[in-house]
């Protein structure tokens, strides 16, 4: 007869279960009669934003040709060269990367100092564009209310800079829409916390809407069909 080395054990007679002795009614009792809720999916969770920006760097190393103007009733920006004189495809992202921070006076200059540079553009901002995307992108992945919708507003006076920004944003929407499509319907009241100076808006659904309205009238032919694709609720502005 065959002679195995590790011989299965010997079974035990009372190795089974009874009815009612099985382990969910030993540990947890009677099943429960309500349904659990469904995890959280964390959409609107938010991300990381390290203050590890290229303007806070470039301006603690005074790199940057700007500096706070305290003024008895409001601060202002004060500018140590002309405009006309800066390099836009230097400075330009520069900026733009800093309008994630929440800390002053990084995030007050950098605002102030993005709408500065988009009021005198003019022509050589559209040049820049490809290079500002990542710095939005960043900026709107954080999913933090208050930071979007600077960012938002911003966005909206970039389209608005010149004719041809809105056309050239087109092809970076797959970049920059799709976070949007989770606020859209965000209508909770965000108080004074997302009044940077800026125009004030009372929820962030209506801020992404107005926003998505400019750059398809902006945007051109192609503006629609590429926003109803990220953004499936939205519905034309444009009238026929």
């Amino acid at each position: 007869m065959t002679q195995y080395k590790y011989p299965s054990p010997k079974p035990d007679p009372h190795g089974y279960l009874r009815k009612g002795e099985g382990d969910f009614i030993k540990a947890r009792g009677p099943a429960p009669t309500e349904t659990p809720s469904p995890p959280r999916a964390g959409a609107t969770t938010l991300r990381d934003n390290p203050p590890n920006t290229a303007f806070r760097r470039f301006y603690e190393r005074g790199d940057l040709p700007i500096s706070v103007d305290h003024k008895s009733f409001k601060n202002a920006i004060k500018w140590k060269v002309e405009l006309d004189k800066l390099d836009y495809h230097h400075y330009l992202p520069i900026f733009f990367d800093g309008i994630r921070e929440k800390q002053d006076p990084y995030r007050f200059l950098a605002v102030k100092g993005v709408e500065d540079l988009l009021a005198a553009g003019g022509a050589r901002v559209l040049p820049v564009i490809p290079q500002l995307i990542i710095p939005l992108k960043t900026a709107l992945n954080t999913r933090d209310p208050a930071v979007m919708c600077i960012t938002l507003q911003l966005l909206q006076k970039l389209v608005a800079c010149s004719d041809l920004v809105g056309e050239a944003l087109v092809p970076y929407y797959r970049q920059l829409l799709p976070v949007l499509n989770i606020y859209i319907n965000r209508n909770k009241n965000m108080g004074d916390s997302i009044d940077y100076g800026q125009q004030h808006y009372e929820c962030l659904g209506e801020l992404i809407s107005d926003t998505l309205q400019l750059l398809e009238q902006r945007g051109g032919e192609d503006a629609f069909i590429n926003i109803k694709y990220l953004i499936p609720t939205y519905e034309s502005s444009v009238s026929a």
